[in-house]
This record gives C-alpha cells, structure tokens and sequence, in this order.
C-alpha cells in the first residue's frame, strides 16, 4: 500500500474543545484525500494567550489563532490574507453565518487574516441542583450576584487568573454602558472603572481560595466535579461542561449578569483558523479550512466531537442544543451583544503587561484609582509604539 505523501501541521489549545474537533475532521478528511495527513498539536490555554504569531507560522501551516493577534499578523505577514484565496461568495456567506462579530474580529487593515472556527464570550455558569437546593435562582443582576456571593464562601465564584480578571475587568466596564477603549486614551472613565473594580473586589472577597489563579477551564472543572460553586457569573464559555457524561455534574449556563441594560459587553473570544505563509500543499489546506468553517460541518461532526462552532446556524440548531443542555441558545444574546477588543499590533504587549495590574488590585497591593492610572500609563505606551510603528512602516 503506498504511504501518504503529503502533511500538513496545526497548532491548536489543550482542551477537548480546542483539540477533539480538530482530530475528528482532520481524520474524515484525510479519508476522502487518502494522499493527506494532518497532525494537530496543542499547546496550554496560556500559551495560546501569550504565544508568538511568527513562531507558529514558521513551524505549522495550519494555527488556531485569538483575535487580538490580528495586528500582529497584519504586521508580520506570516499568516495569509484569507480573502486572497476564497471568493467573495464564499466569505460572504460565513460573515453572514458567524456568531456575533467572531468572523469581523479576524479582519484588521483591511484583509480577512483568519476564519472563525470557534465563538466564545464570557458568560455565566451554574449548577442547577446546588441553586435549587439552597433556595436561590439564576442572578439576574449584579445586585443579585453580589448578595449570593455572600451566602458562603465560594458558593458565587469567577475565573480570576491575571488574565481573567484583566477580562472581567473589560466586560463588566461594558456592561455598566462604558466599552473600554472608547476613544480617548484612557482604557476607561474613573467612575465606571472605580465601580468595575469593587464589583470585583468584592466577588474575589468570597471567591474560593484559588479563585485568584484560576482559569475558566479550571472554574468548569471544579464545578462540574465538586460541589464548592454554585455559580459564576463571569468565565469563557465551555459547551463541553453542559454536556451528559462529560464530568460527574452537570453544568447549566445563562446569559451574564445585567447592569439595567441586559446581558452586554461581553468580552468575546473564540478562534479562527489561520493558514501560515509558508503552508505547504495549499490547495488541500484552503479546501479542508472551508470545510471546517461551514455551517455543515459545523452544526455536526464539529459540535458532535466536542467543539464549540462559530456557525450561528448551528448555535441555533435543535441537535447541538440537545448535546449540550440549551448552552448554544442560552448564551446566543451574550454573543451577539459581546465586546471586541482592540487588534493593533500593540495591544498584545498592552495585554501581557496589564493582566498583573487587576491582579494586583484584588490583592490589596494597589488602589482602584492606582490600578487605572497605571492601565492608563499602559495603554498610552502602547498608542504611541504603535504610532511610531506606523511612521517607520510608512517611510
């Protein structure tokens, strides 16, 4: 029999929602392309936040990437501009199909840098019989939130690692009717800010004790194998946890608490497929990338192995919610009213540098007013690399 002589390498996150979709469509479509195979990889959750976009472009043709690296990609070049080699039909139709603005985060400087492959948001999550058991319902606003997170200790508990809370720290800014990054060059107004702030300190107050190092995939697993947290009112959605059999509890997830004007500003997340510059055997890549994107395979073998498509017709599809307890129509208004970061080629060391100054707030090292003149100082280093970057580019 002869062997296959043609590979192709990805890079994608270790988690099953990261990973076991990839696996799944990699191996369906290596059947139908006998000639093909492709390997994916996985790296840790704070890998696939702090990684370096030139690294994997040079070592895998194939990169499941975060939005927030578009301006470095923009930059570099070491991914392929995506509208070069699809039509304008096709890309037409997954703008169209993408849930909320996943497919508009991979767009910076005016070419398509990714495909939106995954849809993610910060939302709410919760066990239903813990709820139940003690008397209470799903909080529904912050005021709610903050009295439940009084009932005992851990009992209301967010993900709250550097990074997690630099993103609780966005989304609740914007939930309270001030996006960060609005316009002036200040990451936020004091008021909003110094409000944002104590809901946090608060919540990390009754947190469980690891609160402040834990991940959202560390906040699911705990939920969903041990009876600590009841409820948590802000971490990156994971299907997989609302899934029968997937972990020993089961776990509900709901829209993010509302400050009066619903479940907005979110901070959005998700990933896209990008394709390296140096991606070897093209053709079959751009073919399997299209497959992998489309609300087909979407809406089944990719939501079927675990995944958490970007698709809206599969967020709306009866089997996928039937797999996973009603996650996708739960959360669909928090994706659709989610917050998008900036994408400059800065805001990734903007990012790094940042996510140690929240942390250092809710642990009584610094003050609110402190905390936001230092992300202001950040945030203004930042523009101005980026505004010196532009000049050399332009000379």
């Amino acid at each position: 029999m002869q062997g296959k002589s043609k590979t192709l390498r990805g890079m994608t996150w270790k988690h099953d929602r990261g990973l076991a979709p990839l696996l799944a469509t990699a191996k369906h479509f290596c059947k139908e392309h006998s000639e093909l195979t492709i390997e994916w990889e996985a790296r840790s959750l704070q890998e696939f936040g702090e990684g370096t976009v030139q690294v994997l472009a040079d070592n895998y043709d194939l990169v499941i990437i975060d939005h927030p690296y578009m301006g470095q990609v923009a930059q570099k070049q070491c991914f392929l501009p995506l509208d070069e080699h699809f039509t304008p039909v096709q890309l037409h139709e997954l703008e169209r199909d993408s849930v909320g603005a996943s497919y508009r985060s991979y767009y910076f400087e005016g070419h398509q840098w990714a495909l939106p492959v995954d849809a993610a948001a910060q939302v709410a999550g919760y066990r239903a019989d813990l709820l139940e058991a003690n008397g209470f319902t799903v909080p529904q606003t912050w005021e709610e939130v903050l009295s439940l997170a009084k009932f005992r200790r851990g009992f209301v508990s967010p993900a709250l690692s550097p990074l997690d809370s630099l993103m609780c720290f966005f989304t609740v800014c914007a939930n309270l009717g001030e996006p960060p990054f609005h316009g002036s060059e200040q990451v936020v107004g004091t008021e909003i800010g110094q409000q944002a702030l104590e809901r946090l300190r608060i919540l990390s107050e009754h947190s469980f004790e690891g609160a402040l190092a834990a991940n959202p995939i560390a906040i699911w697993e705990r939920m969903s194998s041990s009876d600590d947290i009841a409820y948590c009112p802000l971490a990156f959605g994971y299907s997989n946890y609302a899934r029968l059999g997937y972990r020993s509890k089961l776990v509900s997830f709901a829209p993010i608490p509302s400050s009066g004007r619903g479940p907005v500003g979110a901070t959005l997340g998700g990933a896209g497929v990008a394709v390296s510059a140096s991606c070897r055997h093209l053709d079959l890549t751009l073919e399997y990338v299209s497959w992998i994107t489309g609300k087909e395979c979407q809406r089944t073998l990719y939501v079927e192995s675990g995944g958490q498509p970007a698709s809206n017709a599969a967020w709306l599809d009866a089997h996928a919610n039937k797999l996973t307890n009603s996650y996708f129509a739960a959360t669909l208004p928090v994706l659709q009213n989610a917050w998008l970061r900036p994408r400059f080629s800065g805001f990734e060391y903007f990012q790094i540098k940042a996510l140690t100054i929240v942390g250092r707030f809710l642990g009584a090292q610094i003050s609110s007013r402190e905390t936001l003149n230092q992300l202001d100082e950040l945030y203004r280093k930042a523009l101005t690399n980026e505004e010196s970057r532009r000049k050399r580019a332009a000379t």
